[in-house]
């Protein structure tokens, strides 16, 4: 997926940059910025930041990476976290937005960000991961790049306590134990959900019909079998064909739909030209998110796949709570799942 959340050391991801939270001097520090120069080799990561010298709060800079798997180390200077009445957010959201744009600027495919302030600088990490992730989406908007946000620990990460609980004591409120004495077949549940979705959304007009002539009753009728044809052809339909009639009929782009579901342009290319193509759960799913389907569209997408939605999953029961709030922002459904060590969603 274009945009990953990572537990991992920085310094061993396999980003071609990746990102130092560095001071405005440049020269070795604590934290993150410590264990960079480390890896990388004190000497020559000094020798190259001291000939740069200096970079302002917000700004980034670019070395090469030296000992580190990474090619490149990029420099950025996070704000010293006040009380947020300081321009604290602009100068965070700079960090980031500069780093992307030299990235780019340097035809570099893939980058590694440390949750930038949120250690000695003292940013709060809830409203940090906001931030970075608002930067980091408006710039894959425009842009392809394969960007990780890379936590070291579950210290490390925080999104909003009030979100937390709220999917918590949705959790604890839908969850249902599996019974694994029951033997359930997929594709037959997900076939299932398929056709009572069809059902439903094509017999839900009939109700309430006032008396019709005989002239309209006969019209109504051929198209009620047109109606019904429609829906049979609909019910064969592969998920990528389904898919694709799904966003013509959604009025976006492609490239609008795949980056909404946090998917890069390769696989969807794969998707789009193999109409058998069978893409896993949670990538099925992240293309629910993108087109906005209700819960039963969603059931309906997912289930041509393979997969079912059910409250016997705290994953599913997660999906269940953002769409049924009508949220259907990646990013933050993607920080959930990562708070509560689910799979992540996208490709």
């Amino acid at each position: 997926m274009p945009f990953r959340i990572i537990r991992n050391d920085i310094t061993k991801t396999d980003a071609e940059a990746i990102v130092n939270a560095a001071n405005t001097s440049l020269l070795p520090g604590g934290g993150v910025c410590g264990a960079i120069f480390a890896a990388a080799g004190y000497k020559k990561l000094e020798a190259a930041c001291r000939k740069i010298g200096h970079c302002d709060v917000g700004s980034a800079v670019i070395t090469k990476g030296y000992n580190l798997k990474a090619k490149y180390i990029i420099h950025t200077p996070g704000p010293v976290y006040r009380d947020g009445n300081h321009n604290e957010e602009a100068l965070l959201y700079s960090c980031y937005k500069s780093s992307l744009e030299l990235a780019k600027s340097k035809n570099i495919s893939s980058i590694a960000f440390p949750l930038i302030s949120s250690g000695i600088y003292s940013y709060p990490k809830a409203e940090a991961l906001k931030t970075a992730t608002k930067a980091i989406s408006d710039f894959l908007e425009n842009n392809e790049m394969r960007v990780y946000l890379v936590v070291y620990d579950k210290q490390s990460f925080e999104i909003s306590s009030e979100l937390y609980s709220e999917v918590e004591e949705y959790i604890d409120r839908n969850f249902v134990k599996p019974d694994h004495n029951r033997r359930i077949v997929c594709d037959v549940g997900a076939s299932m959900d398929i056709e009572q979705s069809n059902i439903k959304r094509y017999t839900a007009k009939k109700s309430n019909t006032p008396k019709r002539s005989s002239a309209q009753y006969k019209k109504d009728l051929f198209e009620e079998i047109k109606n019904i044809d429609d829906m049979f052809r609909e019910m064969d339909m592969s998920f990528s064909v389904y898919l694709l009639k799904l966003i013509t009929d959604s009025g976006m782009t492609d490239v609008e739909v795949y980056k909404r579901a946090n998917v890069d342009r390769k696989l969807f290319s794969k998707i789009r030209s193999n109409r058998e193509y069978k893409p896993s759960k949670t990538t099925a799913v992240a293309f629910a998110i993108a087109l906005r389907l209700d819960m039963d569209g969603a059931k309906d997408l997912i289930g041509r796949a393979g997969y079912a939605l059910t409250r016997s999953s705290k994953f599913d029961i997660v999906i269940e709570y953002f769409i049924t709030h009508g949220n259907y922002n990646i990013f933050e459904i993607n920080e959930v799942l990562f708070s509560f060590d689910l799979p992540l969603i996208g490709a």
